[in-house]
């Protein structure tokens, strides 16, 4: 069955200047980057930009881990993106909340201090 998490793509109008800013705000460069496909290796997650995809928030959000939700957010908006959900804490120490990239795509935090990699 699920065995986790392992790729969310984004769709994106602009795939090099999309590239730019999620290599911005990753503080990575991509490790599969063709006209078709940007692909980053995030914690042993991918996290894809498709210029075939349609951008938009209507659909299921990621939420990709951080370690500190208010300093992600804070970096993301600096980025250009846009308030989507404030943080809140939604208890037993879990924070979440959600920007809008600039190409229209919803992009979701959570600081959970549950939830570690080395768990099996």
């Amino acid at each position: 069955m699920f065995q986790g998490l392992r790729t969310v793509v984004y769709g994106v109008e602009d795939i090099e200047k999309a590239k730019v800013w999620y290599s911005s705000i990753l503080g990575i460069q991509p490790y599969f980057d063709q006209p078709f496909y940007v692909g980053f290796n995030v914690g042993g997650f991918e996290l894809g930009l498709s210029p075939t995809t349609k951008p938009g928030t209507s659909g299921p959000t990621a939420y990709w881990g951080v370690a500190n939700a208010d300093e992600a957010w804070k970096h993301l908006i600096d980025q250009g993106a846009k308030e989507h959900e404030p943080i809140e804490d939604v208890g037993d120490g879990i924070r979440i909340g959600s920007v809008i990239d600039p190409f229209g795509n919803t992009l979701g935090i959570v600081e959970n201090p549950h939830f570690s990699f080395d768990e099996k």
